[in-house]
Order: C-alpha cells, then structure tokens, then sequence
C-alpha cells in the first residue's frame, strides 16, 4: 500500500473522465494487476448480465418484476415506446407543476403561494429526497422542505408544531409504491389530520407519487388530490432517486433536474463498457471485492469532504446493504453475504473515528470524496484559507491511513453540481450491481426487510388481542396472559405492556417492573 508500490504499478492509475469531471483513484486499495486478470472472467458474465437487466430481462424474481431504473435517466432505453413516452412525459410533467407552485401560478387553497413541503416517504423515499434537499437546494431557492420518514411521534409532533398555522399553505407529498406501507400511511393520517384541523384542505394540498392503480393511487384520484405522480413497479425505493421521488424535490427547490439526469446517464455510458480496467464501477467494484475477500469482510467508510453530501453516506448505507445483504445466493446456498458502509463529513472525521481507523481494527477501507471548486465568498484571511485546510485535511487523513497500512480510495469531482451528484449516484448504483453479479447474489429483492414488516405486524396483531384480553378491567399478570393468547414466551407482552403503560394509554401496572414476575396488569 505505499505510495511508490501504487506508483510503480500501471494498473493502479487514476480513472478519469473529462467530461463529466470525474476522478477515481484505487491506487491505495489492495488491488493490483493480478488480481484484476483473476477477476477478468466474472466481470464478463457481471457486464453481460447488466446488459440483460438494462434490455428488460427479470431481475427481481421475488415479484416477477423488471429493474429499470436506468431507463429513467435515458428513456431511449426502454423496452417500448409506450413506456419511453411515459417517462419522457412524467418528466415533463412533475417538471412544469413544480414549476407552477414556485412560481405562484398554482396556489394552496387559501388563494396564496405555497410557503412549505412536507414529504412524507420511508427508506430510499425519504433518503433520495433529503439528499437531492441537502445537496442542491441554495439559500433562497425554491421552498422549504419538512420530513415526514420514520413513525416517531415525537419527530412528528416536533415538524408539525414547527409549521404551525403554515400548514394551510403546506405542500404535502405522500410517497408510497404500494401504498399499503404503514410509515407513509401513518404520517399521511397525522399530516392529514393536523392540515385540517389547522383550516387547510387537504385534496387541494396533497400530491401522491405512486404505482398506478395502488391504494394511494386510488384514494388520491377518488378525493381529486392535487397532483399524481407515477412510481413504477420496476424501480425500486433505494434506486429511485431518478423517478419522481427524486426528482419531484429537485424541481420544488428550482434545482437542474435535467442536468441531474443528463450526468447520471453519462455515467451509465461510461460504465456500459466490458473492460474492467477502463469502467470506473467495475474498478469499484472490484476494489471491494478484494479489500473484503469476496465476503464483505471489510466495512466501507464514506468520508466526502463537503457538506453538502452529508446525507450522502447514509444514502449509501440503504443503496448498497439493502442490495447486498442477503443471506442465500441466487443458487440457494446460504452465504450471508453484505457490505456494512457507515460514514461521516470531512473534516469533522478528523475528530471523530479517524482515531480507530487510524490505529484500532483493520476491518474497513476509506472511501473519500471531495470537490475542487471553491466558493467565490470566501477568501484566505492572516493567510488561512477554508478550501486549502480542508484539502489538506483529506490529503493528510489519506496519507496517515497509508502509513498505517490501511487502505483508500478517492473520487474527486471537479465541480459540486446537479451534474456531478447525479453521475455519483449512477457510479456506485452500477458498482452494486457489479459486485451483486461477483457474489452471485440478487440485488434487487429485499426479503430481510419484507421479513421484518411481517414480523411488525404480527406484535401489532398480538396488541390488538391483548387489548381486548385486558378489556374486562379485571388484573392479569404475565403468566395469564402468555396461557389465554397461547405464547411460548410472556416476552413480547412484557414490551407491549410497558409502552402501553408508560404512555398514558389507558393501562397500569402493580408489581416491580424489575422483577416481571411481579406484575399485574388491567385497564383504567
């Protein structure tokens, strides 16, 4: 990993693109020249699969259903006209409505601008979202945004208390492919309660982005909603930023969505090519798999050295564990396969973890970003310049990382832009899907997370029958409980009861909660 040994090996060059701006050098990863001819004959079968998937093939066999969210960036590569049409025309469309609202052309019901949006969306819904906010929105641009993705009612009471009577003047965008999802669901029925108990008219208010002929789907065109959008059944949540659900926020805060599109479609040229050694997601690609053995055994942390991308390793941690996390192969074999990516902002890194990474475990590599351009507002003053600390914060984090025999790779953009983000977004969406083909494991299904809906719904059935079995308000203890509702452990009912109990739901306990033995439970 020293600096001379990258240097004196030719396939440990930097990757670059001048036309998208694009830098990406593994020179400190653990990858060398045998390695990528080793790896030569799975990128063929990886690249002709990809070929597959973009042409239509069925990708997620769980739901019968195809995987195209590279089409949407690039509609000429659709399978049909018909739906080449329909992309180009959602496109337009979610385009001149948001236009419309920035612009005060389409007005909330009180007959003036929207002042706000609140999104409500869970997973890459509400991920893809905050990042296109946090990333692109300038001061003064476009309308503010609230988040609605995740069920805690205290962060939910905390933003509607934040809009108060702005909730009358509140765009409301309600995300959910299926619309059965719970999340979603639940912050539309909060949303929506508070919107009119604050005067505002929801149907005049409320946007859905949806799958066409979905409960939201139908509710939203039974009420007369505002606006729908569609959210097709071949993009999946955590590769839908380039939908409507990503691109819906972009056009409200007046950011490029077109430029987004036009550089995450030039990435996917780019990585179209079979040639490991020139295709910048292949070489990511395999980076990972050798750093990790071929299982996942090191963890990615994202460093990106701006701000703006912040939310951006998050973002990640969803695209690539979600896809990557899987326990069976695709030939049955159980692998417990995955790729833990975790990660913070440079250079609040500096004194933060990079201690560990520095000096505990070796079980991670480094992937750092960062952006060259530099605000014009900005200037050194008694010779200390922001841009050249932060610079050399990166430099000297990577190098001390080489010292220590710990590996890194680093992408750098040119220019921060709607350009640039959407090219980073395709890179690491086609570096997934690579290493899925490496590992032989389905990227585009999610039966650990279809696995844990299943399982929260079946606590929220045994809620309901405890409910009913404490109606009487007559006093049970655990042991009564776990006999009448059939349970092999009294556990599940101790978790329910105390989060009724404590929370002014109508229940008491008596006993020592320390001691569950103790406790009797009824209605009040």
């Amino acid at each position: 990993l020293s600096s001379s040994s990258a240097a004196s090996d030719v396939y440990k060059r930097q990757w670059h693109d001048s036309s998208l701006g694009i830098w990406l050098d593994p020179s400190r990863m653990a990858l060398n020249g045998d390695d990528l001819h080793a790896l030569e004959p799975r990128f063929a079968s990886a690249f002709t699969a990809m070929d597959a998937l973009e042409a239509g093939a069925i990708a997620n066999r769980d739901e019968e259903r195809q995987v195209g969210h590279y089409w949407l960036r690039d509609p000429e590569r659709a399978p049909s006209p018909d739906l080449q049409q329909l992309i180009r025309r959602e496109i337009d469309g979610l385009e001149t409505f948001a236009r419309e609202v920035r612009e005060g052309q389409r007005t909330a019901p009180t007959g003036t601008p929207f002042t706000d949006v609140l999104w409500i969306g869970i997973g890459g819904s509400g991920l893809g979202p905050l990042l296109m906010v946090r990333a692109l929105q300038r001061e003064g641009q476009g309308l503010p945004f609230h988040f609605f993705d995740n069920v805690d009612p205290q962060g939910m009471s905390a933003t509607l208390a934040s809009l108060g009577p702005r909730l009358r003047t509140t765009l409301v965008v309600v995300v959910s492919k299926s619309g059965g999802t719970p999340e979603p669901r639940i912050g539309m029925q909060q949303g929506r309660a508070r919107v009119e108990a604050m005067g505002g008219r929801w149907q005049e208010q409320a946007v859905a982005i949806t799958m066409q002929g979905s409960q939201l789907d139908q509710l939203a065109s039974a009420e007369g909603w505002l606006a729908r959008f569609d959210m097709p059944d071949w993009v999946g949540g955590r590769t839908s930023i380039t939908s409507a659900v990503g691109l819906l926020p972009a056009a409200l805060i007046g950011a490029d969505l077109r430029g987004f599109l036009e550089g995450a479609a030039a990435m996917d040229r780019l990585t179209r090519e079979h040639a490991l050694r020139s295709n910048p997601a292949a070489l990511l690609a395999a980076s990972w798999f050798v750093a990790g053995g071929g299982q996942g055994r090191r963890d990615m942390v994202v460093l990106p050295y701006r701000d703006r991308l912040e939310v951006f390793s998050r973002y990640l941690q969803q695209l690539v564990m979600e896809s990557l996390g899987k326990k069976w192969d695709r030939n049955g074999k159980e692998v417990h396969q995955g790729l833990a990516v975790y990660g913070n902002k440079g250079s609040t890194d500096q004194h933060a973890y990079v201690q560990q990474l520095r000096d505990g475990l070796d079980n991670f590599f480094v992937v750092f970003i960062e952006a060259l351009d530099e605000p014009t507002d900005m200037s050194s003053i008694s010779g200390d310049h922001p841009a050249d600390f932060l610079a050399g914060f990166l430099q000297g984090t990577r190098a001390a990382l080489c010292e220590g025999g710990r590996q890194s790779l680093t992408i750098t953009l040119e220019r921060f832009d709607e350009r640039s983000l959407g090219a980073l977004i395709a890179l690491f969406e086609r570096a997934v899907g690579l290493y899925g083909e490496l590992i032989n494991v389905n990227a585009y299904h999610q039966p650990g997370v279809e696995a844990g809906k299943k399982a929260a719904a079946e606590i929220l059935s045994l809620q309901a029958s405890l409910e009913q079995c404490l109606s009487s308000g007559h006093s049970h203890d655990l042991a009564d409980l776990q006999k009448v509702l059939q349970l092999e452990s009294p556990e599940p009912l101790f978790w329910i009861l105390r989060h009724l109990c404590f929370n002014g739901r109508g229940y008491q306990a008596t006993g020592n909660w320390g001691e569950p033995h103790t406790l009797r439970f009824q209605k009040i």
